[in-house]
Parts: structure tokens; sequence; C-alpha cells
């Protein structure tokens, strides 16, 4: 049987290293695209062939393969609020640029648009489903639904466009940015006998999922023969607090006592207590459900840092 060839656009990054693994490891020829001239450190076994690529100005020559894979992208909530046109210019581009590109070719493959659950409103019932109010909280989830519309329109034009709307993702080899290795730095620059460190608001709760988790629904979602609906949550299906997470940390790491210090600039202006989604769309066609529980993914990053 031919080995099927799948694209993943933005490979050099955290999800794209778990995404490479998962899908070389079903088989899949992986075709890497990234910004650098080569693929990172950990792939060169797993990728295949690798594409250096500014995907805000084309997309390179890449036809007959099986699907597409989008990763690539501005993708840290935070900065979007100083640079909203760049993150909105930016990842748009880069669905135009993909989309147009295999609207010429005459083999066209599935093409999976990452999006993520900051689209959604949270002042809803949850568990949030893919047919959920939409909302506009950040310059990210602005561009994020400017990526569903051309989704939308594409899609309309011919091409198998897929939105995945993953929510938070957390997991090995995650860099700064994000709540787990923001709070493993400031815990590990504790001097002896400091006990402070400093954070947003810790009672905001997010729906974690482990990043090998995610990435396994990628692939199912990438080469399903047919699939049911052209939206699908990736989550856990319930929340937890910065406080949860930080515990786990605490516990993993053997830290007993730790003080917090609230800075009110890492507070975004439109945070929202609570949001977690509803993944029924994918158990019920997949099978999927999570399988790694925060513990072992709080674990495994702490031994990553260490490797």
């Amino acid at each position: 049987m031919e080995r099927e060839k799948v694209i993943i656009s933005g490979v050099n990054g955290f999800v794209g290293h778990h995404l490479a693994r998962e899908l070389s490891d079903a088989g899949v020829i992986v075709v890497g695209i990234g910004q650098e001239a080569e693929a990172s450190p950990g792939l060169s076994e797993i990728v295949n062939e690798y594409y250096q690529a500014n995907l805000i100005e084309g997309w390179p020559d890449i036809p007959n393969i099986k699907a597409v894979i989008h990763l690539a992208g501005l993708a840290i909530v935070g900065p979007s609020f100083a640079k909203p046109q760049i993150y909105i210019n930016a990842n748009s581009s880069m669905v135009t640029n993909l989309c147009e590109y295999y609207i010429k070719q005459e083999n066209k493959p599935r093409i999976v648009i990452v999006s993520s659950s900051s689209v959604y409103d949270a002042n809803q019932a949850m568990p949030i489903r893919e047919d959920g109010q939409l909302g506009m909280s950040s310059p990210y989830a602005v561009s994020k639904v400017l990526n569903e519309n051309q989704a939308t329109y594409y899609r309309n034009r011919g091409l198998d466009c897929i939105i995945a709307r993953p929510f938070n993702h957390i997991g090995p080899g995650q860099n700064a940015g994000f709540i787990l290795p923001d709070l493993y730095d400031r815990l590990s620059n504790l001097k002896n006998g400091e006990t402070t460190i400093t954070t947003g608001n810790m009672d905001t709760r997010r729906d974690y999922t482990d990043v090998r988790d995610i990435v396994r629904a990628y692939g199912k979602i990438a080469l399903a023969k047919t699939l049911e609906f052209s939206t699908y949550n990736i989550c856990s299906g319930s929340s937890l607090s910065g406080n949860n997470i930080l515990d786990e940390l605490k516990s993993v790491m053997g830290i007993s006592t730790v003080d917090l210090a609230v800075d009110p600039t890492l507070i975004r202006p439109t945070d929202a207590m609570d949001i977690y989604g509803d993944y029924s769309r994918l158990k019920e066609e997949f099978g999927w459900t999570p399988q790694i529980d925060i513990r072992q993914t709080v674990s495994d990053f702490v031994k990553s840092k260490s490797s």
C-alpha cells in the first residue's frame, strides 16, 4: 500500500513536533514547512521532506498530497493586543496563500485549518459545542474567526477545508508564553529563601488538553476517508484553574510553599472566568477521548525540561 503524504505547516513549533511524531508513527510520509533553514533538532528522522518558506508571502510548490494540517501562525493571545493588525494580516495571509495554491491543483487535499477555542464567547452555557456563540475577545480571536470564514469561502469553491478548534494545549516541550512553562520558569528561578512568584489571575479556569491527545485528533481528522462535520472541538470537557496547574507543578517539583503576587499587566482585558468545551463529535465519530491526565502531563513536562 502506498503511504499517504501529509503536510504540517509550522512543523518546528511545539505542536508541530508532537504532530510529526504522531503521523510518522502512523506510517505517514511527513512533509514539514517552517521558516527556519532546516527542520529543528529531533525532527530529522521524522520529517521526510522539509521546505523553508515564509507563508505570509506564498505557499511552496508541493502538489499531490493527502492532507495539510495548518499549524503555522501567530499563536500567543497576549501580544495580539499590542499588535492587532499584524496578527490579523499574518494569520489570514497564510490561509489565503495555502488555499489559493491548492485551488489551482488537480488533486485537492483535505485542509485542516487549526483555529482555537478563543473564538467562542465565554458568556454562554458550558460545555460549549461547535455550534456555540462566537465572540471577539482578542485580536488573535478575530484572526481565527477570519481564518474560519476563509475556510468556509474556500469550501464553497471546492476545497475540503475542515476547522479544528483546540482548547488550551499543555504538555512537554511547550515554550514560554503559556501557563505551564511560565509557572515552571518562575518556580525554577526562586532563589534560596524566596517564596513569592508573580502571576496573573490564577482563579480563571480553562479546558487544558495534553498536546499528545490533541495531535492524535488532528491525525484522525486529516486522514479520515469521510467526515460528518466541517468543525470539530478538541478538548477535555472540563476546566482547571491556574491554581490547579500550580499545585500539580509544586507537587512534581517538590516545592511546598509558594506565595503569589498578582501582576496586573499579566491580566488580559477580556479574560473569561471559566470556559470548557464539548468533544462529543470526535468521540462519536472516531472514538476519540483524552487519554493523558493533568498529573502525567505536568510530570512529563518537568522531565522534558531536565532532559
